[in-house]
């Protein structure tokens, strides 16, 4: 595991790649926002899509004894976020995820390798 970054961090885009969850994009926002240290942003194809990977991410972070903070929406809503404290996780369809366009709301924010995360 890559010590430089949270374990949570970790966990979460370890899960998602298990789900094959699509656009994984990792935001540092901790120098422009005092809500969280870095958002994870994955889009799901469908709503059992993005479901499994909420449940994927849910189960991974219990084998790692890592706590939730809160966890809002569901895959019929089409946005779903699990708030890890340090890292906050938004799991979209598409649609929302083209509409609201976190990257560009967050363009302050430096983008983190998910590859280098995961090496």
């Amino acid at each position: 595991m890559n010590s430089a970054y949270p374990k949570s961090l970790v966990v979460v885009l370890k899960a998602l790649q298990d789900r094959l969850a699509e656009d994984v994009r990792v935001l540092y926002v901790r120098d422009v926002s005092n809500i969280t240290d870095y958002f994870v942003l994955a889009t799901g194809n469908s709503g059992p899509h993005l479901h499994a990977l909420s449940e994927e991410v849910d189960i991974a972070r219990k084998n790692a004894r890592i706590k939730m903070t809160r966890k809002g929406g569901n895959s019929v809503s089409g946005w779903m976020v699990l708030d890890f404290g340090d890292v906050v996780t938004h799991i979209m369809n598409d649609e929302l995820r083209e509409f609201y366009a976190l990257e560009q709301l967050w363009s302050d924010a430096k983008t983190v390798d998910v590859d280098e995360v995961l090496a």
